[in-house]
């Protein structure tokens, strides 16, 4: 990576919102995403992307809680199965959905559909089943809570339901001491506890914070402690509380 390359990078550590447009792998993929308490949704997913699977599935969560990363993964795994698989964001869906017999049609973000994309996916529901069709959709809130069409939210609650669960502290901490020891770092356990108290909690951008670390520490030879951590996050103008 060039240093003009690396200056850009840590100038989006903004004030009050340590966020870098980084996320922990360049690919997603199941053997890349931290499972924590959704085990049982990866093995769905797992499943949805094999050929002659026919399910409805909807996942929702927050941002920065894995959602898009599963619709990724689960979309590489269809194609590595020999499935047909369609990702479409919610904002690009017009008024036709491409609707692959025997296929995979993958939707982010629900709640930017239009009223004719609402349509659209109302359709894709009627023939999913009749062409062999499998479903799976994503958006921030349950069901009941996406405002859309009643007749469209309703299919969507007949589907099968999985909020992405978070990850716990613990689980964040383990994470990240993983990625640290992967690349051969030295990170104390106050050092991550310091960064799950005071920057972003979701785990793209501690992973993120922790890349700057990794940088900082090479380019200052100095290990990655505590008053590190605080010198990146004064510089970035973002008081340590």
């Amino acid at each position: 990576m060039s240093r003009r390359r690396d200056e850009t990078i840590e100038q989006s550590l903004m004030p009050q919102q340590l966020t870098l447009d980084i996320r922990p792998e360049p690919h997603p993929a199941f053997e890349n995403f931290v499972a924590g308490a959704n085990a049982e949704l990866l093995a769905r997913l797992r499943a949805l992307a094999q050929p002659k699977t026919f399910e409805a599935v909807y996942l929702w969560g927050p941002a920065g809680c894995g959602r898009s990363h599963l619709l990724q993964a689960t979309r590489a795994a269809a194609d590595a199965a020999g499935r047909r698989a369609i990702l479409v964001a919610g904002e690009e869906v017009g008024a036709e959905l491409p609707c692959p017999p025997g296929g995979l049609l993958v939707v982010d973000d629900l709640d930017r559909l239009g009223e004719q994309a609402q349509v659209a996916l109302f359709r894709a529901f009627n023939s999913a089943r009749l062409a062999g069709l499998a479903l799976l959709l994503a958006g921030p809130a349950a069901p009941l809570d996406l405002k859309l069409r009643e007749d469209l939210r309703t299919r969507i609650g007949q589907a099968l339901v999985y909020q992405v669960k978070p990850l716990s502290d613990e689980e964040k901490a383990a994470t990240l001491q993983n990625q640290a020891r992967g690349r051969g770092l030295k990170v104390e356990d106050e050092v991550i506890g310091y960064m799950l108290r005071h920057v972003e909690r979701d785990l793209p951008s501690l992973m993120a914070v922790l890349d700057a670390l990794d940088r900082a520490s090479l380019e200052r030879k100095r290990p990655v402690t505590v008053p590190l951590l605080k010198e990146m996050l004064t510089k970035f103008n973002r008081k340590p509380q």
